[in-house]
């Protein structure tokens, strides 16, 4: 029976669009199935004890920006450092991917997902914007016309709070985590060590 990998992912977060391309990759390298849940990483840091961006420290907030460079260089991924949009509105994305996974299915689901976090931090794109998430869902092969009026209505917003409160009681404290029946993997830079999970089978 092949493995399973639970997403969780911000389509906020630099650290999870650094990954995106590479967990996709490793499920499919070991046949394993990969569901992505694009929770509210505000109420998990709440309720986890970790910090938004704005409310860490200057230090912290500097380093992640040096970090940040440094993952740059050594993936060759060209992410902008301080995009113009970052934050941006984060829910009518994070709908429509829920929307699209409980419809369409898990592949579709991930490449809206992964296209909104390339838009965010290669292309300086306002991925808050409606008529911006409307390409971006035409460009991962959805149909916008019929997603988005979808993606509005109350249940999948619904479904993403409980879907939040699901990953605290798992475990989950940041974005991106990769989990595998009880192990937690916390970061792209831990990609090497989910490899190493699926390998064991």
């Amino acid at each position: 029976m092949p493995l399973h990998i639970d997403y969780y992912a911000s389509l906020n977060s630099p650290w999870t669009h650094l990954g995106a391309a590479r967990i996709e990759a490793l499920a499919a390298k070991h046949g394993a199935t990969l569901r992505i849940w694009p929770v509210d990483f505000g109420t998990i840091f709440a309720g986890s004890g970790g910090l938004p961006l704005p409310k860490r420290s200057p230090q912290r907030q500097a380093y992640r920006l040096q970090e940040l460079a440094r993952w740059r260089a050594h993936l060759g991924i060209p992410i902008t450092i301080r995009p113009k949009h970052f934050p941006a509105a984060e829910l009518p994305g994070a709908c429509a991917v829920i929307a699209a996974r409980e419809t369409v299915g898990d592949a579709a689901a991930i490449r809206l997902g992964h296209r909104i976090l390339k838009a965010l931090w290669e292309e300086e794109q306002d991925t808050g914007d409606p008529e911006t998430l409307a390409r971006l869902v035409t460009e991962a092969g959805l149909d916008p016309a019929s997603l988005l009026p979808l993606s509005q209505e109350p249940r999948w917003a619904a479904m993403r709070e409980s879907d939040t409160q699901a990953a605290l009681a798992r475990g989950v404290f940041g974005a991106p985590s990769y989990v595998i029946g009880e192990d937690i993997f916390w970061g792209q830079d831990r990609l090497m060590f989910v490899e190493q999970r699926l390998a064991r089978g």
